[in-house]
């Protein structure tokens, strides 16, 4: 399906990675496309994440997968084992588990920096908008309008993907409140560590209330690899869990102690942990799904819509399906916005409910609380403690409510072209 020969005017709200997506996929379909967003100046924050292969494939689609895969690492396994370090059941990722596209574990800044390189070489660098704060998203009869704390601009479509605190999202449902928080606290920090195992490797150890989670998100430069690490500690009294941000430091003195122990030889965690130069600290939080994410011309996307716990690498990832969905409807639908919003929800908002109901339920996690119940003090063999088949059901399950079983990747065609 070609372009729309005249698009629609759109407004994105929020210059991260939903927001970056949605651009360049709108202005792909035709559409004149203004990227907004309340900074003053975009930098490359955070620290690692995994895009899953259903996202890179939409990447690829947008022509940015040369780009990205020379800047990150496609992990091939997948391994969990307990908090001794014993092995509970490993798994093949991405290319080595017969999907048509890699799994990518990527730095996000450098993420976004892909992103905002191909808007500026696309849309050009007067489609982005900084130090622009939205306020309220009005109307002027049918088209809807962005009030700034500084003015004011005029659209056919509206896309707010301005992140778990929403301002769009709080407009609709003022009575939300903050995110919720489910007493767990996650400290996350990049180390330059010698490879680990085979350099393409990521780790899972623990238990949901104690878990160390760990994988490259780099080549190897000069013996070192940058190597992204969560460590999570269920703390529901702690002070650290009353606010949201991912910029806040994080301190040792928090976590450390918790995980001295953690070195088994073929994974030190105290070492690496004490590696990375800073840590950041943010509590498990997300948001109940809601009714409508649509308001007239207007919609959310990403954490906006559906913010959930970073359980199975899905934040980002859903957030790039989102914005293939939604420009997919957009160019179907093109002289019908209504209509294409209206498709566009029905599309989405069940689909990102459903997993965030399935991260309130640990998602691909569960094996390992069933593991730590019934074997706290190690054992002598895994076939005595869960069986193969508990542990494919639970993992197999998540895949197709991700929306990333192998059957769904085979048939290989972009969200983009969907018959939405």
């Amino acid at each position: 399906m070609s372009p729309i020969d005249s698009g629609p005017r759109c407004a994105v709200i929020g210059a991260g990675i939903g927001g970056l997506t949605t651009a360049l996929s709108l202005h792909e379909v035709g559409a004149t496309v203004d990227v907004f967003d309340s900074v003053q100046e975009l930098r490359p924050l955070g620290v690692g994440i995994n895009l899953l292969p259903h996202a890179v494939r939409e990447l690829d689609s947008l022509g940015l997968f040369g780009n990205l895969r020379a800047r990150c690492i496609a992990p091939s396994l997948l391994l969990y084992c307990t908090k001794r370090g014993q092995e509970i059941w490993r798994e093949p990722r991405g290319l080595s588990a017969g999907y048509p596209w890699p799994q990518l574990s990527i730095h996000r800044g450098v993420l976004q920096e892909v992103l905002l390189e191909a808007v500026f070489d696309r849309l050009g660098p007067d489609a982005l908008h900084l130090d622009r704060r939205l306020v309220h998203v009005g109307s002027k009869g049918a088209r809807p309008v962005v009030e700034f704390q500084d003015g004011e601009f005029e659209a056919d479509v509206v896309v707010a993907a301005d992140g778990i605190h929403s301002a769009a999202r709080a407009q609709h449902y003022p009575s939300e409140g903050p995110p919720q928080w489910n007493g767990s606290l996650l400290w996350r920090g990049v180390a330059e560590i010698e490879p680990l195992m085979d350099g393409q490797t990521m780790i899972w150890a623990g238990h949901p209330d104690q878990k160390f989670v760990g994988y490259p998100i780099a080549g190897v430069t000069e013996g070192k690899q940058a190597f992204n690490f969560i460590a999570e500690l269920r703390r529901p009294g702690s002070e650290l869990g009353k606010a949201e941000d991912w910029s806040r430091r994080g301190s040792l003195d928090d976590f450390l102690p918790y995980f001295k122990e953690w070195d088994f030889g073929w994974l030190d965690v105290p070492t690496i942990v004490q590696a990375a130069p800073e840590t950041f600290v943010f509590p498990m939080v997300d948001r109940d799904p809601v009714p409508h994410w649509t308001f007239g011309r207007s919609t959310l996307l990403g954490d906006a819509a559906h913010p959930m716990y970073p359980i199975g690498s899905n934040g980002a990832s859903q957030a790039i399906l989102d914005a293939r969905v939604l420009a997919g409807c957009i160019r179907r639908h093109h002289d019908d916005i209504d209509v294409a919003l209206h498709h566009y929800e029905l599309a989405r908002r069940p689909a990102t409910a459903a997993i965030v109901r399935a991260n309130r339920g640990l998602g691909p996690e569960l094996p390992m609380k069933l593991v730590e119940e019934r074997a706290p003090d190690g054992f002598a063999d895994i076939a005595g403690v869960i069986t193969p088949q508990e542990i494919a059901e639970a993992t197999e399950e998540y895949r197709r409510t991700a929306g990333f079983s192998l059957v769904a990747l085979k048939r290989g065609q972009s969200l983009l072209n969907d018959p939405y």
